[in-house]
C-alpha cells in the first residue's frame, strides 16, 4: 500500500505549522471532532463527522471562494486546529471570513493563536486579501479573546446572523485589515513577514 505524502507547509511558527486540509486528514479530524463534541456543541452545533460531510467540505474548499487549513504541531504533525477562509470576495473587496476550531485535547495552549497568525499572514500575503472578518457568538468568550489577541477590532452586532442547530444565532463582527498587522505579523510571537 502506498503511503500518502504529507502536504507542504504554508508557514511555520515556533510550535505549529500551517498546511492545506487534505483527504488524508479525514480519520484524524473525525476522531478529534468526536472527542471535542462538548467543546464545539454551543458554537457549531452537532455534526457527525461522516466521510460524506468531509467530502462536501473538500469540495467547498476546492472552490475559489473558500480555503481550508489545518494547524499541526511542528514536531509531530498532529492536527491541533482547523481554519477556513470562507466567502472570499475578489475585485474591489479582497476579503474573506474566518471560521476556526480548536480541539479538546489541545485547547488552551496557544496553538490556535499561533496558527491563526500564520493564516492571517498567508491570507494577506499569497492569497492577496486585504481584510478578514470573524463572526463570533457573543457568549463565546474564548474565541472573542482570541481575535482580540490577534488585533481584530469590534465592528458591530449582527442579530440572527447564522443558523446553528436550527436556531438563528446572534453574532459579533470583528475585522482585521492588512494595514492593521505590523510587519512582524500578528501578536503571536512569530517572526513572519507580510
Amino acid at each position: 500500500m502506498a503511503s500518502i505524502k504529507p502536504l507542504p507547509h504554508l508557514g511555520q511558527g515556533p510550535r505549529v505549522a500551517l498546511r492545506h486540509l487534505g483527504r488524508q486528514d479525514y480519520a484524524e479530524i473525525a476522531a478529534l471532532t468526536r472527542e471535542s463534541t462538548e467543546l464545539h456543541r454551543p458554537w457549531l452545533g452537532l455534526h457527525e463527522p461522516t466521510v460524506e460531510a468531509f467530502e462536501r467540505r473538500l469540495e467547498r474548499i476546492g472552490r475559489p471562494t473558500h480555503e481550508g487549513f489545518v494547524i499541526c504541531l511542528r514536531e509531530t504533525g498532529a492536527i491541533v486546529g482547523g481554519v477556513n477562509v470562507n466567502d472570499i470576495l475578489r475585485g474591489s473587496r479582497q476579503c474573506g471570513t474566518l471560521g476556526f476550531a480548536a480541539y479538546a485535547a489541545t485547547t488552551g495552549r496557544g496553538y490556535l493563536t499561533e496558527g491563526l497568525g500564520l493564516v492571517i499572514r498567508h491570507a494577506f500575503g499569497p492569497m492577496g486579501l486585504h481584510r478578514l472578518e470573524a463572526n463570533i457568538q457573543p457568549h463565546n468568550t474564548r474565541s472573542l479573546a482570541l481575535v482580540r489577541r490577534l488585533g481584530f477590532r469590534y465592528e458591530g452586532f449582527s442579530p440572527a446572523f447564522q443558523v446553528i442547530d436550527g436556531e438563528w444565532r446572534d453574532h459579533q463582527r470583528w475585522a482585521l485589515a492588512f494595514e492593521d498587522v505590523p510587519p512582524a505579523g500578528p501578536a503571536t510571537g512569530t517572526d513572519g513577514r507580510r
